[in-house]
């Protein structure tokens, strides 16, 4: 398939699906006119390369581990350094999930005073 049917059918940008063909992420061939044309099995990678970016990994990350969690071969460095990646995205879960507990504090009382009459208060430490 071509860039803009696989952006059309990502959500992706052409300009995104080039720059993760720089970054290794992502490989297509070219026709003799130069047209970048992609397998069927880019719209998952892609699926993938998004999931893992917004889970915070970087690019360099993404291109050392995707081929293993493709073809679900693993060395025993590659699974530390996976257990690693999650142990990192479940803090950032935790400080998130904190985050919105105190949003909802903040909320939750302003919506109370706002049904009494009661001043807001000022300077809450949310």
């Amino acid at each position: 398939m071509r860039i803009g049917e696989l952006a059309r059918r990502t959500g992706v940008t052409p300009r995104a699906l080039r720059y993760y063909e720089e970054q290794n992420l992502l490989t297509a061939e070219r026709s003799g006119s130069g047209q970048r044309h992609y397998p069927e099995d880019a719209v998952e990678r892609i699926r993938l390369i998004r999931r893992l970016y917004a889970a915070g990994l970087s690019s360099k990350t993404i291109a050392e581990l995707t081929p293993r969690v493709v073809d679900g071969r693993a060395t025993p460095e590659l699974l530390q350094r996976l257990a690693a990646e999650r142990d990192d995205l479940d803090r950032r879960i935790a400080d998130l999930a904190l985050a919105r507990e105190r949003l909802d504090s903040v909320i939750t009382g302003a919506s109370s005073n706002l049904r009494t009459g009661a001043p807001c208060p000022r300077g809450t430490d949310a």
